[in-house]
């Protein structure tokens, strides 16, 4: 069985469920007066006139209201030559239709007046229904509530004055305010502020990310302390919000194998049936009566409707899909899904993906605190704390600070100071590395004059009355000094290295390196406790690449690929019969997300609109893989599950409804059978519901 989007399922909601009640409503008094119902009930009629009548009327206004819905779908699966459910359910009430005419009419024996059958054939197929598509409809809650991220309007600043104007109506290059507890209404960048925004809603990590100017924001985050201004990049369809809802409206509307397999088993039961009923009707004539063998006939009809098969594998995708876009995992392929949970090895990028894409400082080196300068820099109780421990981050750099000598106190805090000092008014990345380091440890960055930049040298600054620059080997060049002892290592190691001058004289220098996750060990390790190897690709040399593999605990890689070599090295491992998982960024990646078994985009939550992937994860956690993992897993064991029970019942049923123990005394009722049809559809639903209980939280799944 077919079906659309997520607003057509609201609105067969409610056409189902108004005709529920009402078909239930007509539904009392066609029982109540069928000779059948009473003689099964052991009471009598009373003596009215016309009141015989009232079933066989109410029945047909019950078969052309109530049973519209699965006539229309009957001819629409005659027409397209497709025969499934409708056929089945349209037969049987028209045949129930048709033996009750001719029985009220005296036309046929009164022992095949099966009103009440009819009635409760139509209400429990109409609830059955209802409850289908309740639960589709619920699978687009996820769209619903993404639009519902975007406020109503925005509060944009023009000169001194502020106005306010419906978000349809912001242009690119506008600039807005967020206040305290508002949402961003477009994609765009900090102009000014910073604050702490809440991105749960598009990345699904729950604290909050402070933000800051030329810092990306996402339409739909939340400002959670301050307030910022934003220029606007971003607007309508082409925000990460949009794309998110394009993703997920994707996800649910593409098929699946499982999906396509259940679309042929509702096909090979309607063939089956209709074998199973002509045979029914043969053989119970020739050892019953025609009411016997129009009775099984019916039943077989109704035991054998779909219902529960049809819905197996559609409901479990969409939950699943809709459950993981809330944990910002968004599916658009769901092929890709299936095949995620026989992965063996996962192939990471390493710009972006295990590392942070961003450099960062990972050592420091100076000279004696006296050697810096007579005022040392203050360190605050975090400062100490990190000064004296000894991190994988700043290693190389304490133990450069311990040549120093036994009881002198190092001199790497005042040196990251001075330079973050110095680097205050930079806006390049090394420099936003140096002050973001600064302030991790707690220390007093000085306030500066004379402040003045050399493009491919460095930076110069008056600090405290003295002059300190900060550069690369330019600026040791132009100052005739030395560098560090350290330096020639930290270089070896792939690391950028930038010396600290006071005065013309080299006091220290600083080590960045491109940011490592913490969270990439952590994923890491756990796809190792799974039995799936992890690897790593990337363009950067040899060194640098064994580096960060080495602290993220990966033993493979493949270094000096060029981008498009990446989708060849994974052909490659598919050839040695690996099944690949690709994860990258999306962009400069696509050519191996697309030849990958299942593509991962990391990092897109505010690229989504053009991910190319087959499933994007909307954060930056590379320990999201364990959650597509986990998703995977637990919606195959659903569809499993659901195919053997929906398949298996009605393989099973069908004899029983035939009349296969007739011998031993035991018949199944029409009514009885079309209950038990509808409480395995209902079987199936709950089943299938029990997936919004996924935790697809990327640290819960990493532990597991």
């Amino acid at each position: 069985m077919s079906h659309g989007g997520h607003a057509g399922h609201g609105d067969h909601v409610a056409r189902f469920r108004r005709l529920f009640w009402i078909m239930l409503a007509l539904a009392v008094p066609v029982a109540a007066c069928s000779p059948m119902f009473a003689a099964m009930l052991g009471y009598r009629l009373p003596d009215v006139p016309g009141l015989v009548w009232v079933s066989p009327a109410l029945g047909v206004v019950m078969y052309v209201w109530g049973g519209r819905p699965f006539l229309s779908g009957a001819v629409g699966e005659l027409r397209d030559r497709r025969p499934g459910m409708m056929l089945l359910i349209a037969t049987a009430i028209t045949v129930a239709l048709l033996a009750s005419l001719g029985a009220s009419l005296g036309l046929l024996p009164e022992s095949l007046e099966f009103w009440w059958e009819l009635a409760l054939l139509i209400v429990i197929m109409l609830l059955g229904h209802w409850l289908e598509m309740r639960s589709l409809a619920r699978t687009g809650s996820a769209l619903d509530s993404l639009a519902a991220l975007l406020p109503d309007e925005a509060e944009i600043v023009d000169g001194d004055a502020t106005r306010t104007v419906p978000v349809a109506d912001l242009a690119v290059g506008d600039v807005f305010r967020v206040r305290p507890g508002g949402r961003v209404p477009a994609d765009g960048v900090i102009h000014s502020g910073q604050a702490g925004l809440d991105e749960s809603a598009i990345t699904g990590e729950s604290a909050a990310v402070v933000r800051g100017p030329g810092d990306h924001v996402v339409a739909g985050t939340v400002s959670t302390d301050s307030a910022i201004t934003v220029t606007v990049t971003a607007i309508g369809a082409d925000t990460a919000l949009a794309g998110i809802r394009r993703l997920v409206a994707s996800a649910q509307s593409s098929s699946t194998r499982a999906q396509r397999l259940a679309d042929r088993a509702a096909g090979w039961l309607f063939w089956y049936a209709l074998a199973a009923a002509a045979v029914t009707a043969v053989v119970w004539s020739v050892i019953g009566s025609p009411q016997d063998a129009l009775t099984r006939t019916i039943t077989v009809l109704v035991i054998a409707c779909p219902h529960a098969l049809g819905l197996a594998i559609p409901l479990v995708v969409s939950i699943g899909t809709e459950r993981a876009a809330r944990a910002g995992v968004l599916v658009s392929n769901r092929m890709a899904l299936e095949r995620m949970r026989r992965v063996d090895t996962v192939l990471f990028d390493k710009t972006g993906t295990l590392t942070e894409g961003r450099p960062a400082v990972v050592a420091v080196a100076g000279a004696h605190q006296a050697d810096v300068g007579e005022r040392p820099a203050a360190v605050g109780a975090v400062g100490r704390a990190a000064a004296e421990s000894a991190s994988a981050e700043t290693e190389a750099g304490h133990a450069a600070d311990a040549q120093t000598g036994a009881g002198e106190r190092p001199a790497a805090d005042a040196v990251l100071a001075l330079a973050a000092a110095t680097e205050g008014e930079s806006e390049h990345p090394l420099g936003r590395a140096i002050v973001a380091a600064a302030r991790e440890r707690g220390l007093v960055i000085d306030t500066v004059t004379a402040f003045a930049s050399s493009p491919a040298v460095g930076v110069t600054a008056t600090v405290a009355g003295r002059s300190v620059r900060v550069g690369g080997p330019r600026l040791l060049a132009e100052a005739h000094a030395e560098p560090m002892p350290e330096a020639d290592g930290w270089a070896g190691r792939g690391w950028t290295v930038l010396h600290v001058l006071v005065d013309g004289r080299v006091v220290g220098a600083i080590a960045l390196a491109d940011a490592v996750r913490p969270e990439s060990a952590q994923a890491v390790a756990a796809l190792r406790r799974r039995g799936v190897t992890s690897a790593m690709i990337t363009g950067d040399a040899e060194q640098v690449a064994r580096e960060v593999a080495a602290r993220v605990g990966i033993e493979r890689v493949f270094a000096g690929v060029r981008p498009e070599d990446k989708a060849r090295r994974v052909a490659r491992l598919q050839h040695d019969g690996h099944v690949v998982a690709m994860v990258g960024d999306g962009v400069n990646d696509a050519p191996a997300l697309a030849g990958a078994d299942v593509g991962l985009a990391i990092g897109a939550g505010t690229d989504v609109a053009r991910a190319s992937a087959d499933v994007v994860l909307a954060g930056s956690d590379p320990r999201a893989v364990l959650s597509v993992l986990r998703l995977s897993q637990a919606s195959w064991r659903k569809m499993v599950q659901n195919l053997w029970w929906a398949a298996g019942y009605n393989l099973v049923a069908v004899p029983l409804a035939a009349g296969a123990l007739a011998p031993v005394g035991f018949t199944m009722p029409m009514s009885v059978g079309a209950i038990l049809m509808s409480l395995s559809a209902i079987i199936v639903a709950v089943n299938a519901q029990t997936l919004r209980r996924l935790d697809l939280d990327p640290a819960d799944c990493t532990r597991e």
